[in-house]
């Protein structure tokens, strides 16, 4: 070993030498020199680093966001007042376009395609004759919106006029919409009332925004237009929030202060941020809503996968919808994070998918869930032969187990997809688990019996729910699984949870049919013949009677004498029952025995002693008993 070490610490230092010798290139020499000059030196300290530099980045932005935000709120206060002579000047210019083309002033033709809508409406409505409902009402509002659009677009319309109608009719349709879905909610009648004056204000805030453009109102008019009415909007919320009842004051003072908030947001610019506000206080109550009324179309089909689906598909496209309107928000608002920020830019989007993969999840497990749910309700209340019988059973034992089974499965591959869309890199967290997994199994050996154990019970059909077993010292009616576990009910009332690895070998006697075989005593002198013709006669009796007939697979047979006991002859009696029901007949068979052969002059065996001896046993008893007598009678005279 010691000269191995010499040689390689020779072959290390004659590589040491060669490297030493070797010359430099001629570009690090230059780099050496640049290094230590003075100047370069001194500017390389005095540059700033990148953190500095981010940091003035974001500076730089704040200050900017900062300058415009209060550039325009000070342009919306300064035209406030022009408010007015902007409105006055825009409603001349689609006046005079409307004139100068032989058309009608946007106003009243505004009314006579109302009054067109109302007619056609009002037609329909006689035409089907149903109750007032949401569908209904939604139909006549459907028609209503045709009749001024068929109308609308019969005509040519100049620019002006043509847009204020558009906007108009929509405005109105978008209203009595909203209007009739809030009828149909369960809500108080002041705060259904409120509702529709906050959504009529909304609507109308909406369309005198989205006229601006096209009347070439001032830009700044318009968002002091759109300002003044969210300070409306507010005042209605925060009106609402106090005044409703139910609430407490810490309650009611949070409310208003989340109100002030998204009212700020959104007069910040921060629109993002807004519809998120905007979502957090009314999307509950909006999916609650809609999936009350989706439930309405099914109302005695709980488990109807068209209900199901109806429901949370519902409810899936409001959620989606949102998320959609949302990324749109952030992708045209310039003052957005999302534009400045990568990371944020993918996290948001992230999120917006993980919504997405989740209401996917939650659809497919819903679905799945009330599929199972329907089989199992079927399989419980269906009668039939032995064998559809059997099949409803192993039904009910496999689904629950499935059932469990694909939520964890559903869960963990909607959980990955989640993190894969928030950027997190799955393969490491799959090949972790793996590992974990392998670590767990070589921990927990009895966990991982029970679980496999449980499998092959399952695949060899070896019990279902509702039956009857026995393994070991534990006997009961089987009431359901686990993944580890089996719950037996016992016939006293306990409950007994047994792990599948302490099972062993499972007596089922619950399956196809039982032998019930019992033994009645006789006496010695009883007709044996005539016993088992009338134990064939209480058999028919048994089979014939329509509540216990179904129950027998063989009638009741006396088998013969079994043996002969100390004080009778042991008759044996069988019959052949379907399972469980074997006690039961039993005893009815136990009472008509006694009947019939106590009325035919057959006697039961009872245990009896006889007592016997010879004469002269009896008479020294007696000379006994004569004796004590007279010893009485002297110590009486003594």
């Amino acid at each position: 070993m010691k000269w191995i070490a010499g040689l390689f610490l020779a072959l290390t230092m004659f590589a040491l030498a060669h490297a030493q010798e070797a010359p430099r290139p001629q570009k690090v020499d230059d780099l050496v020199r640049l290094l230590q000059d003075p100047e370069v030196r001194s500017w390389l300290e005095k540059a700033p680093g990148p953190s500095s530099i981010a940091v003035e980045e974001v500076d730089a932005g704040l200050a900017t966001w900062e300058a415009a935000t209060r550039s325009r709120i000070d342009g919306v206060v300064q035209v406030i007042p022009r408010i007015p002579a902007e409105f006055m000047a825009a409603a001349s210019r689609t006046r005079a376009d409307a004139l100068s083309h032989g058309k009608l002033p946007v106003f009243v033709v505004f009314l006579v395609l109302t009054a067109v809508g109302l007619f056609a409406e009002r037609m329909f409505a006689r035409s089907r004759r149903r109750a007032e409902g949401l569908q209904e009402r939604l139909l006549a509002i459907g028609v209503f919106a045709v009749a001024m659009g068929a109308v609308f677009f019969a005509f040519d319309w100049p620019a002006r006029p043509r847009i204020v109608l558009l906007v108009s009719l929509l405005a109105l349709v978008a209203y009595r919409t909203i209007s009739a879905l809030l009828d149909a909610a369960v809500l108080a009648s002041s705060v259904r009332r409120r509702a529709k004056v906050f959504a009529g204000v909304a609507v109308v805030a909406v369309a005198a925004a989205s006229l601006g453009p096209p009347l070439s109102i001032d830009p700044a008019a318009t968002e002091a237009i759109s300002f003044c009415f969210s300070i409306a909007l507010l005042a209605l919320a925060v009106e609402g929030a106090v005044s409703s009842s139910g609430r407490t004051l810490a309650t009611r003072i949070s409310l208003c202060l989340a109100f002030v908030v998204i009212w700020a947001l959104w007069c910040v610019g921060l629109h993002g941020l807004f519809w998120l506000g905007v979502y957090a206080m009314a999307l509950p109550t909006v999916l609650r809503f809609t999936g009350r009324a989706a439930a309405e179309a099914f109302p005695s089909e709980p488990n109807s996968m068209k209900r199901v689906l109806l429901v949370r598909g519902s409810r899936a496209v409001v959620v989606v919808a949102a998320a959609a309107w949302l990324a749109l928000v952030w992708r045209f608002d310039p003052n957005s994070l999302v534009h400045d920020n990568p990371v944020v830019a993918a996290v948001s989007y992230g999120l917006l998918k993980s919504v997405v993969v989740l209401l996917f999840a939650d659809l497919a497990w819903h679905l799945a869930r009330s599929w199972i749910d329907r089989r199992l309700t079927v399989s419980s209340g269906v009668a039939g032969d032995a064998s559809q019988a059997a099949r409803q059973g192993r039904l009910r034992t496999l689904l629950p187990i499935f059932r469990n089974m694909l939520a964890v499965m559903v869960a963990v591959v909607a959980g990955l997809i989640v993190l894969a869309e928030l950027g997190v890199q799955i393969g490491p967290l799959i090949a972790g688990a793996g590992i974990f997994g392998v670590a767990l199994g070589f921990g927990s050996q009895t966990l991982v019996k029970d679980v496999v154990s449980g499998i092959f019970y399952l695949l060899d059909d070896a019990f279902r729910v509702g039956e009857y077993i026995q393994a070991k010292s534990y006997k009961g009616t089987v009431e359901g699984f686990s993944l580890r576990s089996v719950r037996l009910r016992h016939h006293r009332g306990p409950v007994f949870t047994v792990p599948f690895g302490e099972l062993g070998a499972v007596e089922n006697m619950s399956r196809d049919w039982v032998i019930d075989k019992f033994r009645v005593n006789v006496s010695y002198d009883a007709d044996i013949e005539k016993a088992r013709k009338l134990a064939k006669k209480i058999g028919e009796e048994l089979k014939a009677d329509p509540e216990l007939g179904p129950l027998f697979i063989e009638p009741l047979k006396m088998k013969g004498v079994e043996e002969f006991g100390d004080y009778g002859i042991v008759l044996s009696f069988a019959m052949t029952t379907v399972p469980g029901m074997q006690t039961y007949i039993r005893r009815k068979a136990y009472a008509k025995i006694r009947e019939a052969f106590k009325a035919n002059g057959i006697d039961f065996a009872t245990p009896s002693v006889q007592v016997g001896g010879d004469a002269r046993d009896s008479a020294a008893a007696a000379a006994t008993a004569l004796r004590a007598e007279q010893a009485k009678g002297l110590a009486e005279e003594g």
